[in-house]
């Protein structure tokens, strides 16, 4: 059952999504500080959370020029922009300009959620995320993360499991 109360952070759109589809998550909130930046967005969601930094997923755009698609990998590792380009059938992609990857999603960097976002894109998840229970993605804000099931965030997104990280 969808946790309903979300705290401070309310609703976002990955949230709406996730209760519309009936899947099961639980919401973790932390104090986001723009001080903590050298070490990234999702290195600072493990760290205060006090995860384990592979199975905290971090949310990338990457695009051909034509498409753009989704790469959810752990932020310990790097998104591998030749394996997502085969996994997607392009060509090759280069990542999406972070202003563009906002407006293609309607959320901001830091908080870009594989979910709910404005204009649905082909989603590739990390191969790796398959070992773990559960998964930590964006939850739509900086400091706010939803943690569900890959096997969960997979159906909602109609996503891929694929080797798309390099560590």
């Amino acid at each position: 059952m969808a946790k309903k109360k979300h705290g401070k952070s309310g609703s976002t759109p990955a949230i709406i999504q996730l209760e519309k589809a009936g899947v099961a998550f639980r919401t973790l909130e932390y104090e986001h500080s723009s001080d903590d930046m050298g070490e990234g967005y999702g290195i600072e969601a493990a760290r205060k959370l006090g995860l384990d930094p592979t199975h905290v997923f971090k949310t990338l755009l990457a695009g051909d020029g034509r498409e753009i698609v989704v790469g959810v990998v752990p932020v310990s590792g790097h998104l591998d922009l030749k394996k997502l380009a085969a996994a997607a059938g392009l060509k090759k992609v280069t990542m999406v300009d972070p202003h563009e990857a906002e407006k293609a999603t309607g959320y901001v960097v830091g908080g870009i959620s594989p979910l709910g976002q404005k204009t649905r894109h082909r989603t590739f998840l990390d191969l790796s995320a398959m070992n773990a229970p559960e998964i930590l993605v964006s939850g739509g804000k900086r400091g706010f993360d939803i943690a569900l099931s890959p096997t969960d965030l997979l159906e909602v997104t109609k996503g891929q499991a694929v080797d798309i990280a390099k560590w």
